[in-house]
C-alpha cells in the first residue's frame, strides 16, 4: 500500500516568513527562559519569595513559562494563516489576470 501526503506538497512561499518569525520567537522564549534560570543560577532563594497570590516566584515563572509558550503558538498560528491568506489571494488574483489576458489575445 502506497502512503502519500493526503494533500499536494509544494514549495510554501510562506516558508521564510514562517521561518524568520519562529526564530524571533524561539529567540524571545529562550530569554524568558534564560531569565528563570538565571534567577536559579544567581539567588536561588528568591525563588522561595511570595509574589503573587501567595505562590512564590519559581511557581509563577513556571506557570507563565507555559502560559507564554501556548500564546506564542496560538501567535504564531495566527499570523502564519494571515500569511498563507496573502499569498493565496496574491496567487488567485495573478491567476486570474493572466486568464483575462489570455481570453484578449
Amino acid at each position: 500500500m502506497l502512503h502519500e501526503p493526503a494533500t499536494p506538497v509544494g514549495k510554501d512561499p510562506a516558508g521564510p516568513y514562517k521561518m524568520r518569525l519562529g526564530i524571533w520567537m524561539f529567540v524571545f522564549y529562550s530569554l524568558f527562559y534564560a531569565g528563570f534560570v538565571a534567577i536559579n543560577l544567581l539567588n536561588p532563594l528568591a525563588m522561595g519569595l511570595i509574589v503573587l497570590f501567595g505562590l512564590n516566584l519559581a511557581t509563577v515563572y513556571g506557570f507563565a513559562l507555559i502560559i507564554v509558550a501556548l500564546v506564542e503558538a496560538l501567535v504564531y498560528d495566527a499570523m502564519c494563516r494571515k500569511k498563507e491568506a496573502e499569498f493565496a489571494r496574491a496567487s488567485k488574483q495573478k491567476s486570474a489576470r493572466s486568464k483575462s489576458k489570455k481570453g484578449k489575445a
